[in-house]
Formats: C-alpha cells, sequence, structure tokens
C-alpha cells in the first residue's frame, strides 16, 4: 500500500519555505549579537562569517510541525505522532530535549562554551529525551531465531552516549560550505524512505522536516556561503538524525536497523573515528583541533570547496542507497554489502591518509621545550621517525 506523501510534501515545502525567509534574519541577528566565525590556520573561510544559520533550520522544523497540527487538527490528515506499539514515546519530553540542545548550540555560537560545558547540554538534552522513552530497547539475537538480546537497564546510559554521538557527528564534519547541510539532507531523506517502509510515521514526519531545512538553509551555505549554521545548526541537525534513527526502530530492534543509521551517517563517523586515531597517535589530545579531516585531505589532493563537498555528498548518496537496499535483501546479500561499503570507504579513508597525524608532540632538545608541531615544520619529519620507530620495535 502506497501511503499519501501529499502530507510529507507539505511539512517538506513548510520546512524549507520557512528556512529559506528565516535565514537572512538569522544572518542580521548573528551579525548583531557577534556571533561570527573570522578566518584563522585551521578554518577555511577567508572572511568574516555569521554563524547562527541553525535559527532558520530549528524554525523550519517547527514551522513543519505546526503545519502538521494543522494538518490532523483540520484536513484530516493521519496523527503522526503514534509511537510503536512496543516504543513509549513522551513527545513533550522529546521536544523538551530538541529546545535544549537547540540552545545548547546557540549559547555556543554566541558565548563560544568550553567543551565540557558543551557536552553537559548535549548529555542533558539527550538524558531528558531517554527519559521520556526515546531508547533503543532490546536487540534480536541473529544466533538463536525469535529470541532476543535484553539490554535491561543498560538500554538508558548506553542510548544517552548514542545520542550524544550522533549529535556531534553533523557538527565534527561541518568544515566546508554546504557539507553538513547537503549530508544531513542525505541522510534525512534516505531515513525518511526507511521510515515510510516500516510504517513509521513519527520518524517519516521527522526526517521529511530535517531534510527540507537542511535543503532551505543549502541555500545560503553552499559555496560561496554568506551564513554558517553553527553549532546551533549542527547540533540540532545531529540530535534530529539520531531521533529519527531511534523513533524508526520498534522496541524489539534487529541488527539491520541498529546498522542502518550507522551506514547512512559513516562518512562524518569514520571522519570522527579517524579524527580520534589520528591524535591519539600524535600524542595531542582527542579535542585538540587539526586540519586531518576529510574535507582538509581532499583539499590538500588539490579539489576546489565545491568539488571536494560534490565527492562527499557523493560518498554519502552511495552509502545510503545501500542502506536501502540492505533492508530489502535477505540477510547474506545484506552482509555481503554491508562489507562492500565498509571496505569501499575504508579504501578512500586510506587514500586520503585519514588515520595518519597531522600534529605531534615533539620535545625541542634546544629549548627543552614540549612543542607542538605540523607538516610544515621540519621537527614533525625527525618526530613521525622517531614515532614510527619506536611503534615498529614495539611490534
Amino acid at each position: 500500500m502506497v501511503p499519501d506523501l501529499i502530507p510529507y510534501l507539505c511539512l517538506f515545502a513548510a520546512a524549507l519555505v520557512t528556512t529559506l525567509l528565516v535565514t537572512p534574519l538569522a544572518k542580521r541577528l548573528a551579525i548583531w549579537c557577534g556571533a561570527v566565525d573570522y578566518p584563522n590556520a585551521r578554518r577555511i573561510n577567508k572572511r568574516p562569517m555569521p554563524r547562527m544559520g541553525g535559527i532558520a533550520i530549528f524554525c523550519g522544523i517547527v514551522a513543519a510541525f505546526a503545519v502538521q497540527y494543522v494538518g490532523t487538527m483540520h484536513w484530516g490528515w493521519p496523527v503522526v505522532l503514534v509511537p510503536s506499539p512496543k516504543l513509549d514515546v513522551n513527545y513533550a519530553a522529546l521536544v523538551a530535549a530538541f529546545v535544549i540542545i537547540f540552545g545548547t548550540g546557540l549559547l555556543d555560537d554566541r558565548f563560544s562554551l568550553s567543551p565540557r560545558q558543551k557536552l553537559l547540554g548535549q548529555v542533558l538534552a539527550a538524558t531528558v529525551a531517554v527519559a521520556g522513552g526515546l531508547v533503543i530497547g532490546d536487540i534480536s539475537n541473529p544466533f538463536e531465531p525469535g529470541g532476543f538480546v535484553h539490554l535491561g537497564w543498560i538500554t538508558y546510559p548506553l542510548t544517552v552516549v548514542y545520542l550524544v554521538a550522533y549529535t556531534n557527528i553533523i557538527n565534527l564534519i561541518d568544515g566546508l560550505d554546504g557539507l553538513a547541510a547537503g549530508i544531513s539532507a542525505i541522510a534525512s531523506f534516505t531515513m525518511f524512505v526507511l521510515s515510510v517502509w516500516a510504517g513509521r510515521l513519527d520518524a517519516a514526519a521527522l526526517s521529511i522536516a530535517v531534510a527540507g531545512s537542511s535543503l532551505g538553509f543549502l541555500r545560503y551555505n553552499f559555496h560561496p556561503a554568506s551564513i554558517f549554521m553553527g553549532d546551533s545548526g549542527a547540533l540540532t541537525l545531529g540530535f534530529a538524525l539520531g531521533a529519527v534513527s531511534l523513533l524508526s526502530v520498534t522496541r524489539f530492534a534487529g541488527l539491520t536497523t541498529i546498522i542502518v543509521p550507522l551506514v547512512i551517517a559513516a562518512v562524518p563517523i569514520i571522519d570522527t573515528f579517524s579524527a580520534i586515531v589520528r591524535r591519539l597517535r600524535g600524542h595531542t589530545g582527542i579535542s585538540h583541533a587539526d586540519r586531518g579531516h576529510i574535507h582538509h585531505r581532499l583539499i590538500d589532493e588539490g579539489y576546489d570547496q565545491r568539488q571536494a563537498v560534490l565527492v562527499m555528498y557523493a560518498w554519502t548518496g552511495l552509502l545510503c542507497v545501500g542502506s536501502l537496499v540492505m533492508t530489502q535483501v535477505d540477510t547474506v546479500p545484506r552482509i555481503v554489502i554491508f562489507c562492500l561499503l565498509l571496505l569501499a570507504s575504508m579504501a578512500f579513508a586510506r587514500h586520503l591518509h585519514l588515520f595518519e597525524p597531522v600534529l605531534l608532540h615533539h620535545y625541542n632538545p634546544k629549548t627543552g621545550a614540549d612543542e607542538l608541531v605540523g607538516p610544515d615544520d621540519d621537527a614533525f619529519e625527525e618526530e613521525a621517525k622517531r614515532v614510527h620507530h619506536h611503534h615498529g620495535r614495539s611490534a
């Protein structure tokens, strides 16, 4: 049975148009209150850029649900706020969680919160959502037909970690004009298709609203951008995608329904994972920013901003198509597709040298100081050889 797509088209249009209209206002507000990104050695942008685009993205999502409310009350649209029979979600708590995550990002855009303060806001938002019933739940056991892995109380902290991680992957990949918005649009549209197939109307409504908001913002954010989404946008989009991935999963989730959202977001996940490995290898600290992300590597390979972004769109699109196919085939082909996607992604990551350190701590024998050196410093090559020799002997 083909679902009536008219309500979803209306939600998409509401989010798209609202974001298009509000983005110029968000730009003025950002400039007025000093929420501006200035160029530095790590950033790609060459001129000051307002960074409160998340206001428009959030307003787009709110507008979509205002239209949904009117449609349900007056136009005979189906009620979408109906959780899975085995997943009891308090939607008021979910709305509160969205307000908290958006507020955290907004404060960071304006006042540049410390990593600890930002993490606290993310954990609070995730905790409120989990307290409202948005949880991973039990997972079907692939080795025991009809059996389940019962997570028990651990499902609550596990879901908080999952939501916080998903919230951050969009934030961490937001380094080129249009990159985070475009990937969010591709991922959310894929999640919309999966949610419709699964009959999860709440997840479908939220994902199509996110797609509309992302595309509306992309009008101003694609290179050359006139505004950045900032943390108010990146955290909101990441949290929304994480929430959709949980809403579209039944209380008893198969491994495929858990893995598919990770495949959809594989590009930012690989980028995040490689950053952690890279910084551990360089002994620089996980939170220490560097120029080793996927987009940095593509720029270093000679791509311009638009080309680098389009390459990452194509990579994400391939993974999303693969995830859609995975849900429609039997177990063995599903495993084969997953392995092929994983191998292709890891080969591309290896080609870009994503796991090689960009910064290294180096002991300067002349000054006796522990210095942070990069590829442009003579000491970097010396230290890299020393670290490689040390690891070679350890092995």
